[in-house]
């Protein structure tokens, strides 16, 4: 019985730079549509979404149909909280709020097999393929092939960065602008001085510590972000898409066409339903 084994983890260490598409509807046809169009991995919520723990398991099964990864926001909880996104066969689970080295040690207690923490052993789920894999190998699995990611976004968390980034056990650190903005008085302003130095420093002390960073949006080209120090890359949201798309396409409808629209729309008319919407 061979585990599978994380698409993301394979990509860095060749030295590439994934692509994710956040994602909040709970339609694994949504997760397809990602695969299909070659991204790396899908970012699911619990934080902040009303999904449950069969949607998760219904993602991750059309996620490993493309070969993507699934990272899974947990709510922060107890130590069962972090690890059944592991035992639903996600790849990557992302804590939010880390402000402390203190919290960064329990979470990899509680996320890692022995030697390096003291998870809870069961075996019993899809990620131990049903204890259907020898013990041994199943804990060497789980360590060697999936990653934690612990989220940054306050000045507290800030603050304790570079003793944060100094645990070991863990693989990624994720800088949150928007909580970050929040927090010191400064809503939506993503990209002011204040925010743009706490993601430097947040860049800077996982360098220092062997760890790459995930982002949330596309800051900059790819080997920019790659030469800061940038693994996975954010690239799209399946809400902002979508919703950006029927907009886009109620505002075509109902403003008054040009001439030359008029003109386009009869002499190049689709031939049905399926090309307009391929368009």
């Amino acid at each position: 019985m061979k585990l599978r084994k994380s698409r993301i983890l394979r990509e860095v260490r060749s030295g590439q730079v994934s692509t994710c598409v956040k994602i909040n509807l709970s339609d694994p046809r949504v997760i397809e549509l990602c695969g299909l169009a070659g991204f790396s991995t899908v970012w699911l919520c619990l934080e902040h979404v009303p999904n449950d723990w069969q949607a998760i398991e219904n993602a991750v099964r059309a996620a490993k149909i493309y070969d993507m990864d699934v990272i899974v926001r947990v709510s922060r909880g107890s130590y069962s909280d972090y690890i059944r996104p592991f035992e639903c066969d996600a790849t990557g689970v992302m804590i939010p709020h880390v402000e402390s080295a203190r919290q960064a040690m329990e979470i990899v207690d509680f996320c890692r097999f022995t030697p390096l923490g003291r998870r809870a052993l069961d075996g019993g789920n899809v990620d131990g393929a049903f204890c259907q894999v020898p013990v041994n190998e199943y804990l060497e699995h789980a360590n060697l092939e999936r990653f934690l990611i612990l989220q940054i976004e306050s000045p507290e968390g800030l603050r304790n960065v570079e003793e944060i980034a100094a645990v070991p056990g863990f693989d990624f650190l994720l800088f949150g602008a928007g909580d970050f903005a929040h927090r010191i008085g400064k809503p939506g302003q993503y990209t002011c001085p204040e925010v743009e130095s706490a993601r430097r420093r947040v860049e800077a002390a996982a360098a220092a510590n062997g760890k790459r960073c995930m982002s949330v949006g596309l800051m900059a080209d790819a080997a920019t972000l790659k030469d800061r120090g940038y693994a996975i890359v954010n690239l799209a949201s399946d809400v902002v898409g979508l919703g950006t798309y029927l907009a886009n396409q109620q505002s075509s409808f109902v403003r008054e066409p040009s001439l030359s629209d008029k003109v386009s729309l009869y002499s190049s008319a689709p031939a049905d339903e399926e090309e307009v919407l391929a368009k």
